[in-house]
């Protein structure tokens, strides 16, 4: 996990720095990288459970082809399923631990909006405008 704590130091009103700015936005594509990295693991896990619920009902001796990198290989049912099963066990793991990183980046994220007193566009226009006719205006930062 990146260390995104380096960014300066801020104050309650002030403006966040471009520097900040910038980590904050790292920090954002690094959580959107490992959402692109869990869907697609999903989806290959998907593939195997169809893939296991087909093959669950075929005679164990027949032919059955599978793709190893770019090479389609004749292999049997009984020869398959085990590396299938296997598979999609360390694929379950996998996306368990992608699932843990990505709450704990989306927990580091809110923190460092906190910390730093930035605002996203949209996100809480509706919720400041409240905030403010209460309490008076104050200067935010709008990150698009």
């Amino acid at each position: 996990m990146a260390n995104y704590r380096k960014a300066g130091k801020p104050s309650q009103n002030a403006k966040p720095s471009e520097e900040t700015l910038l980590v904050f936005q790292k920090m954002c594509k690094d959580q959107r990288i490992l959402a692109n990295n869990l869907s697609e693991i999903e989806a290959e896990l998907n593939e195997h459970n169809i893939a296991i619920d087909t093959l669950k009902h075929v005679d164990p001796k027949r032919k059955c082809y599978e793709l190893a990198g770019s090479v389609l290989c004749e292999r049997t049912v009984e020869n398959v399923m085990p590396g299938l099963i296997k598979n999609k066990e360390e694929l379950v793991i996998v996306i368990d631990d992608l699932t843990d990183q990505l709450r704990e980046t989306g927990i580091e994220i809110n923190e460092f909006k906190k910390k730093h007193n930035i605002k996203i566009r949209g996100q809480q226009d509706l919720q400041q405008e409240g905030e403010d006719s209460m309490k008076g205006k104050r200067s935010t930062v709008i990150v698009s």
